[in-house]
């Protein structure tokens, strides 16, 4: 549910009253919206969380708008800056959407980390990206940029290029400056070094390790074998995305969409171009809808057999990753065919698919269909029944389904732990609601569970791959929607207003209405979303990235906190994150 239907607004205004200064705010994806003073930020939301009848328990996203350089917000009450905060009740299967104002000379606003545990990685980013305080938090500092970066890069008066600024020197001065700032003190993080009966070891794994999967420090506090705590440290794969976002065309950022999980292919570009849809009001034809649906189910398993293979790496069975592997090659091959590329296709438009799909797109479809699920048979007997495996995941990485929804968990891993949410069936999207597809659960939040509803999450994909090919509707594969770029090619080689419109859509990308929209996704790795804001120009005003990882990864010290190194490998391994779509 997107809309107030409840009436949720009307509840908050009921019980807060005129002084929390709510004001109302229409938004092109309908989500309830107001705005509200710095000082009720806390006890409103506190209210949303704990005490309203169908309560928000879960923060689904916090961030922020840089708003000085914005020309049609008629409803902002008069700051320089918003801090913006997303909740979701999965129980309402709703939204709200509370924003605080800000001057730029009073940049501070109260910390939530007494709410949500989920709080903190957020407030620190928006620190980080804006220079935005909350007071009260317990160790404000940079998440994603390192510690001597000079300026907030998401503010509009930072450079957005490395031709904007002095060419890179490495001093000696500065290389001893970064050297000292890697070094790890326990004191700045709040930990002890030592117990009453015994020193504590802090052991450096990554950035470089195996079973990190990609670039993350993580500097586990250890009593003997036993993990005390974890400091994660990430950002060593930032590269920009969102301020990309700002400065790239609304159909030129589609291609950077697909480096954030960069195994999940074209979920990503369907998480961004839903919203830029709901943003231009664009109708996307039936075909183009289940073409999308297939392609993204065909990336959900490519991204589920590399997990598969790399957690069973991670645990010591060798031989497996070749496998999961070559099966994955399988279906490149059939998204080569259709897309023409391989990982990183960039093949879904506004509006629909950049071409339709070629003569014998059917049989390779079909000819996977029907190979895969003897190998998910052979994938079960060889990896998910062997008794080392089980030995190693069956009650590690506990966690329930509360504690979950608290830390913000989605996808896989919420489902695992008995929770039954699932975007595909609570608030469907691309007309799968006309699919019949099941939702794997789990009973036990276990790294095992994690595992097994992986294993039947591709079985499901199939299913509904399969009815993609028996049920294929005919018509276009794009929308005739005029900010539909670029328009179908019989069409420029014929009418010269075509062509012409064809020449400045590309040269300058469409102008999208200004609003705002957000249309999360169920992705590979758990709900995706980007919230766009349109000031009515080619370019996004402000596109913030949700992903799965950053909360994810956040709740790695709070599930890790009792086992061992050996456990830690098995619980990284059943969280299935990637660090591009965790630091963006």
């Amino acid at each position: 549910m997107s809309s107030d239907n409840s009436g949720i607004s009307d509840v908050l205004i009921e019980r807060f009253g005129s002084r929390a200064g709510f004001v109302r705010q229409e938004t092109k994806d309908g989500i309830t919206t107001l705005w509200t003073e710095r000082e009720f930020i806390v006890p409103v939301l506190k209210y949303l969380k704990t005490e309203v009848p169908g309560p928000f328990k879960m923060l689904y996203d916090l961030t922020a708008i840089d708003e000085r350089a914005r020309e049609s917000n008629p409803v902002q009450p008069g700051g320089d800056f918003t801090v913006v905060y997303h909740l979701t009740s999965l129980d309402r299967n709703e939204d709200i959407r509370l924003k605080v104002p800000l001057k730029e000379n009073d940049l501070a606003i109260p910390t939530l980390t007494g709410v949500w545990e989920s709080a903190n990685w957020y407030e620190r980013e928006v620190f980080d990206m804006f220079g935005i305080r909350f007071d009260g938090h317990p160790r404000l500092a940079r998440i994603l940029m390192p510690e001597s970066w000079k300026g907030h890069p998401l503010r509009k008066d930072h450079h957005a290029r490395a031709t904007e600024q002095d060419p890179f020197v490495l001093t000696e001065q500065k290389r001893d400056l970064e050297d000292e700032n890697l070094r790890f003190k326990p004191e700045d993080h709040g930990l002890a070094r030592s117990a009453e009966d015994s020193d504590f070891m802090f052991l450096n794994i990554g950035p470089q390790h195996t079973g990190t999967h990609g670039l993350l420090r993580l500097v586990v506090q250890l009593n003997g074998e036993d993990i005390v705590n974890i400091v994660p440290e990430i950002g060593f794969h930032h590269r920009g995305a969102e301020k990309m976002g700002e400065r790239q065309s609304w159909h030129t950022f589609i291609p950077y969409t697909d480096r954030i999980d960069y195994l999940g292919g074209v979920m990503n570009n369907l998480a961004y171009l839903l919203s830029v849809e709901k943003l231009a009001g664009i109708e996307v034809p039936d075909r183009a809808m289940v073409i999308r649906v297939m392609m993204s189910e065909l990336f959900r398993i490519a991204s589920h057999l590399v997990w598969l293979g790399t957690f069973a790496q991670d645990l010591g069975q060798l031989s497996p990753v070749f496998y999961t592997f070559n099966d994955r090659e399988r279906i490149f091959d059939i998204v080569i065919a259709i897309t023409g590329a391989r990982m990183h296709p960039s093949w879904f438009r506004i509006g629909g698919v950049a071409h339709d799909l070629p003569d014998g797109w059917q049989k390779l479809m079909q000819d996977f269909v029907n190979y895969l699920p003897a190998r998910l048979r052979e994938f079960d007997k060889v990896i998910i029944k062997n008794r080392i495996f089980k030995a190693r995941t069956v009650g590690i990485g506990v966690y329930t389904a509360e504690e979950a929804i608290e830390w913000g968990l989605t996808g896989s891993g919420l489902r695992a732990a008995g929770y039954d949410w699932d975007y595909r069936k609570k608030r469907p999207y691309s007309g799968i609601d006309r699919f019949d597809f099941d939702i794997p659960l789990g009973k036990n939040g276990d790294c095992y569970d994690r595992a097994v509803v992986r294993m039947e999450e591709m079985r499901q994909s199939l299913r509904i791959i399969q009815q993609c090919i028996d049920n294929m509707p005919a018509g276009h594969y794009k929308s005739d929607h005029p900010l539909v770029i670029p328009p179908r090619k019989e069409k420029t080689m014929t009418d010269i207003e075509t062509l012409i419109t064809h020449f400045v859509g590309v040269s300058w990308g469409p102008v999208i209405p200004a609003g705002e929209a957000m249309v999360p996704i169920e992705a590979a790795k758990g709900s995706n979303g980007y919230y766009l804001v349109s000031d009515g120009s080619t370019s996004s005003y402000r596109s913030r990235i949700r992903t799965p990882s950053f909360p994810h990864m956040q709740m790695l010290p709070f599930i890790s906190r009792g086992y061992t190194i050996p456990d830690l490998l098995s619980i990284l391994g059943a969280m299935d994150f990637v660090l591009a779509d965790l630091d963006r």
